[in-house]
């Protein structure tokens, strides 16, 4: 029997990326898995498979122009079709804006926003051919920008504007784009991010951790596996007419209409 659905998950490795991979196995009849962390993405596939998808891990870092279109072009020489793309790949450094050098704003567009812009146009026309979906990430940061995540905030809100430019065409083409604003979620780059932290604002990370949620205004942190209950519903039959919206999930920290 040959291969039904095929989803494309980017940052497959870790936090998000691989809770949305393990959700998507109920879903998809294969998954491709992305991301630079070859061996984790294998730990990613060794959970997907039990559940009943293919797994094809690709272990190329999507700051590279080329990558996309390997990427791409293994998944269609391998399983003949693409039905969803889900960019969740990237990380942006949280530096100030007067402290932030050209090269680390350039470092924070490549793997976020170009990464994703060169892989979904990349993915386009078997897109087409299948009437697929599209997923890209932003985040919080991009509706509530401050000086001390900047970058983050920028290029969130650019992938924001650039899921409604892809969405825009994907009208015309079959095509649904949508994209997802998580807010705080507990993933391992979080927990890395307090234990610098922490020590420069004279506490401890379990502090710091605990203290966080009261700052923004939330009862707690978000689990990865929620993000990816969302991101599983956007690229299912149910959401097929949803597309241009941009969907926060984020415990109610941005409290605008």
């Amino acid at each position: 029997m040959g291969i039904k659905s095929v989803a494309i998950v980017t940052g497959a490795s870790h936090g998000i990326g691989k809770a949305t991979a393990i959700r998507l196995a109920r879903d998809f009849s294969a998954l491709v898995l992305v991301a630079r962390d070859a061996d984790n993405l294998e730990k990613t596939a060794n959970e997907v498979r039990p559940l009943g998808a293919e797994a094809m891990v690709r272990a190329l870092d999507l700051r590279d122009p080329e990558a996309a279109g390997t990427v791409i072009a293994d998944t269609i020489e391998h399983f003949g079709r693409i039905d969803a793309l889900l960019n969740i790949a990237g990380a942006v450094p949280q530096i100030d804006l007067f402290e932030m050098t050209d090269a680390q704003w350039d470092d924070g567009l490549a793997l976020k926003f170009h990464g994703a812009r060169r892989l979904t146009i990349s993915a386009w026309e078997a897109l087409k051919a299948s009437q697929g979906s599209v997923v890209l990430i932003s985040g919080s940061a991009a509706l509530d920008p401050k000086p001390g995540f900047a970058a983050v905030a920028a290029i969130n809100a650019a992938i924001i504007a650039l899921a409604k430019a892809f969405a825009e065409q994907g009208i015309k083409d079959g095509i649904q784009v949508n994209s997802v604003v998580p807010g705080p979620v507990m993933t391992g780059r979080r927990q890395s991010f307090f234990e610098k932290w922490a020590p420069a604002h004279n506490l401890t990370v379990e502090d710091a951790i605990k203290k966080f949620p009261e700052e923004v205004g939330i009862s707690r942190y978000g689990k990865p596996e929620e993000i990816a209950g969302l991101l599983a519903y956007l690229v299912s039959p149910m959401a097929k007419w949803m597309t241009g919206a941009s969907v926060r999930m984020d415990g109610g920290e941005i409290k605008t209409i």
